[in-house]
């Protein structure tokens, strides 16, 4: 089974439907079949604090992420910060956040190269492991 990693982006519009891209993550959702999904603890802090203002933001972000079996990876390790502080670093000018920073390091440790994500600049820019090119799921 294919992995597909999961950005802030398309998390908050699939569930917030006054976005300009839900219909066009849920769309690309339904179409999503043997994939996993896979994010990150700073993904989804970050998802919790946009869908704050949102009706019900909170628990659907909760239950999305229970029924779809999202996979959510530790970042909070000292490792994880680790490397995440180094890949801020090196695209500073980029510039990349500690979320995209996780996505990149966990690309890095499971050579999961999918992402559903808004930000085609910053992901058409990183690299993981040495020079590996990530696949940017809503152009497909």
């Amino acid at each position: 089974m294919s992995a597909c990693l999961l950005d802030t982006g398309p998390l908050v519009a699939l569930l917030d439907r006054s976005e300009p891209d839900h219909d066009r993550v849920q769309s690309f959702m339904a179409r999503l079949r043997g994939s996993r999904l896979v994010t990150t603890g700073a993904v989804v802090t970050e998802a919790f604090y946009f869908l704050s203002d949102v009706r019900d933001g909170s628990a659907s972000l909760a239950s999305f992420l229970a029924d779809s079996a999202t996979e959510v990876r530790d970042v909070f390790t000292a490792e994880a910060l680790g490397a995440a502080v180094r890949l801020m670093s090196k695209y500073a000018n980029v510039p990349m956040d500690f979320p995209d920073a996780t996505l990149v390091w966990i690309a890095d440790l499971s050579g999961t190269d999918t992402i559903l994500t808004f930000d085609r600049r910053g992901f058409s820019s990183f690299r993981f492991a040495k020079s590996r090119r990530f696949k940017l799921a809503l152009d497909v």
